[in-house]
């Protein structure tokens, strides 16, 4: 559509006082002194509905961006839900489509069971888990469910195909399993796999480091947006940019390579807290 692709051209042109996620990722790219070498988008339809002369369509933008840090290139991805109304040829109420975010506080405490356990290791194959991550960073392995909000069964099957072992089943508020029937609250939840992260002595586990750059590829970082003690979506690193800090791989918005912070996120505030978890320790 002619009109969808002069919108983005304006808006990839847009200023910085305009507060979009787009100034937010050049603002990011200046701070780690890295430049968009090429971008590019494709749109993806999955909705058009029809009233009287309005239509409201939505579709799924698809961002290739080559990043350029020092002398080295890495290519992030990520799939972003947008929607709009056409009337009369116009192009009204385009936005972005944001998806709530998970939230459970009730199985916090509920995760703690497993301290009386043992506190023995499981050896977790990280490439095994990286290589996962990125075979489905932007697609659905049938052998598990699909969540509406998916970014922590995402982790947990990167998790799973590392080696991590399942415990727990079949009480849903106790460690973190999967079965075709049913899950713990921790394979799907953010904040009770964040919790369990840092609980657990058996099975899955996690160490709590105190920077980014203490993690390495197959590690996890969680996210409390607003800082309200709500943890609200877990990421997987995958690889480490020319400043030694992570590039994860998410669900949900489905993104690859993609820095950390989430500064440039739509869900970003100043009140964001961070959780870095070094798996298997």
């Amino acid at each position: 559509m002619d009109k969808l692709v002069a919108y983005w051209e304006d808006f990839f042109q847009t200023e910085r006082h305009e507060d979009n996620w787009w100034t937010r990722k050049k603002l990011l790219c200046e701070k780690r002194n890295v430049s968009i070498v090429r971008i590019q988008g494709e749109g993806h339809l999955y909705q058009e509905l029809r009233h009287g002369n309005k239509q409201q369509i939505g579709y799924v933008l698809h961002l290739k961006m080559l990043m350029k840090q020092a002398d080295n290139f890495y290519l992030e991805e990520q799939y972003i839900p947008y929607q709009f109304q056409l009337e009369n040829g116009s192009i009204r109420n385009h936005k972005e489509v944001r998806v709530d975010s998970e939230q459970n506080t009730a199985n916090a405490k509920a995760e703690l069971v497993e301290r009386d356990m043992d506190n023995s290791r499981f050896s977790y194959d990280r490439l095994t888990a990286v290589k996962y991550a990125n075979r489905w960073w932007n697609s659905y392995n049938p052998a598990y469910r699909k969540f509406d909000v998916d970014c922590t069964n995402y982790v947990s099957q990167c998790l799973r195909a590392g080696g991590a072992p399942m415990t727990g089943a079949p009480n849903r508020g106790n460690g973190w399993w999967y079965s075709a029937s049913s899950w713990s609250f921790s394979w799907a939840v953010a904040h009770s796999l964040r919790w369990h992260l840092s609980g657990s002595t058996s099975g899955l586990k996690g160490k709590e480091m105190e920077a980014a750059t203490d993690l390495i590829p197959g590690d996890v970082i969680c996210y409390d947006f607003e800082g309200d003690g709500k943890w609200n979506h877990n990421t997987i690193v995958v690889a480490m940019d020319g400043n030694g800090e992570p590039l994860v791989n998410a669900h949900t918005s489905n993104s690859r390579n993609r820095y950390w912070s989430y500064e440039d996120s739509t869900a970003y505030t100043p009140n964001i807290v961070y959780k870095f978890f070094r798996i298997g320790e």
